[in-house]
This record gives structure tokens, sequence and C-alpha cells, in this order.
């Protein structure tokens, strides 16, 4: 058992790793997020202020889900939240002494290699194209930074599409055939989760997180050797007419945040 902060969490990843672990009953849980709660701390980590940060006293593990999770976000509203507030919780957690952080970032930091042909790495160079995952990859930038200094564990997944809910995998998502190759179920997630905390010292550490989707591009392998992932699932690409249209468009677009993504807010991958 390990004293486990969550910030964000009530959202969609942190609504579904609360209810595992709390069904689990294997670690016991601080939880933060900006809406609040009955058993959740409210906490806007835009601002450093004490009603959150003293809560990371005793904390051994941070997983950090909480900021602003929409591709289709200006600038305006990935910096606060994205940018300023993982400085704040790394700061708490330097302050704290947690020796364990776990960084919520984006597939969408690779976004340039949707079509290209080469296997994704996790060493693979950064191609983001949207502001939101511009803040993500400065986000695992300032846990590199972090690790160097302290000495703790900062472990970045590059988390792929999970919905809300069921998170049933398929074409009819408006998120063509790269999206789809970027799906991760559930399960899987909960299982990368358990895996990051138990693991033993990792260091800095960025692992690409994806369900098995067969013909996927995604290198899984070092969240397979370093953290004991298994994934469970997999779903192949399911290439309907829409899907086909979708890539195409999506091949001859203007990436220019606020115009064209705008007009895809679904591609929601964390």
């Amino acid at each position: 058992m390990a004293r486990v902060l969550i910030t964000g969490a009530a959202g969609n990843l942190g609504g579904k790793l609360v209810a595992h672990w709390r069904t689990n009953g294997i670690h016991e849980l601080v939880l933060l997020d900006r809406a609040g709660g009955a058993d959740v701390i409210g906490a806007d980590i835009s601002k450093f202020e004490s009603s959150w940060v003293e809560r990371f006293s005793g904390v051994e593990v941070v997983v950090h889900l909480a900021g602003q999770i929409s591709p289709a976000s200006k600038w305006e509203q990935v910096q606060p939240a994205n940018i300023v507030g993982t400085a704040n919780v790394l700061r708490a957690a330097r302050e704290a002494g947690v020796p364990r952080v776990v960084f919520a970032s984006t597939n969408q930091v690779m976004g340039g290699y949707r079509f290209r042909t080469e296997q994704i790495r996790s060493d693979s160079p950064p191609l983001p194209l949207n502001p939101y995952a511009v803040s993500k990859l400065t986000g695992e930038e300032m846990g590199r930074a972090f690790a160097a200094e302290t000495g703790a564990d900062f472990i970045v997944f590059r988390i792929g599409n999970i919905w809300p809910g069921e998170n049933l995998p398929g074409p009819d998502l408006g998120i063509g055939s790269w999206g789809q190759e970027m799906w991760l179920s559930n399960r899987d997630f909960l299982q990368a989760m358990d895996g990051a905390v138990a693991a033993s010292k990792v260091g800095f550490g960025i692992f690409n997180l994806v369900s098995a989707n067969p013909g996927m591009r995604w290198d899984i392998e070092p969240a397979r050797r370093v953290l004991g992932y298994e994934p469970q699932d997999g779903n192949a690409p399911v290439y309907t007419p829409e899907v086909i249209a979708e890539d195409e468009r999506a091949r001859k677009a203007v990436l220019v945040p606020g115009t064209w993504l705008d007009q895809h807010s679904r591609l929601l991958d964390i």
C-alpha cells in the first residue's frame, strides 16, 4: 500500500483510477480536483496555495492528471492549467520530498508522425502540432529537470485515446485511422497505473501508453520492460468510407490552432 495523491481526481481518467483503487483497497488516496467534492479537495493548481500544497506531506506517489485536456485548446487555456499548474505540482512535490511523480502526457506530442511510416518510440524527436501538445511536452521537460535535481522518479505516460465511460473502440468517433490506432482500454490504463506505482526505481522515463492495437506504430516495449505493462486489449482500425474521408481531410489540412482543430474537438485523448 502506498499513500497516493491524485490531481484531477474527478475527471475522466481520475474517476476511473479512483474507482479502481478504491475497489482494490490497495492505496491510501489523497484526492485533488478543481471542482472539489465530498471527499475531493478543491484545488486550483494554477495557484500555489497552502490549502492544497500541504496535502503533499507524507505522499509517496503523485499521479498528476489535472489540466486542460483538449487538443483544440488555445494557448491562453493551456498555459495556466498545464504549464503553471504542472510547475506548481512539481514545486509541491519537491518541497514535500515526494519520491515519485506519474505525469499524464499525451500522444499528441507526436502528432507530426501521423502520415509518416516509422515506428514511434519514446525517444523519437517530438513533433507537437498544437498548443495543448506543446504544453504537455513542456511538462515532460520540467519533469526531466525535477528528476535530475531531486533524484525522484518522474514517469511520463503519453496516453492515447481513452473516452469517458465504457470507452469502446470503433470507427464512428470521427477520429480517422490514426485516432483508432491510439485507443487505450480502461483496464489497460488501470494496469499501467498499477505498474507505475509498484515499479522499482525508474528515474526519468517516457512511455507510450496505448492498447495492443494491431497495425499501430506506437512502441510499447519500454512500458512492458520497465513497468510490467501487459495490455489485455487491442483493436485494429476499421476503414469505413467516413474514416478514409477523415484521413484525407487531415492529410490536406493546414493545422492552425483554433480553426481546423476546433472542428475536431472530439480528438480528446486524456
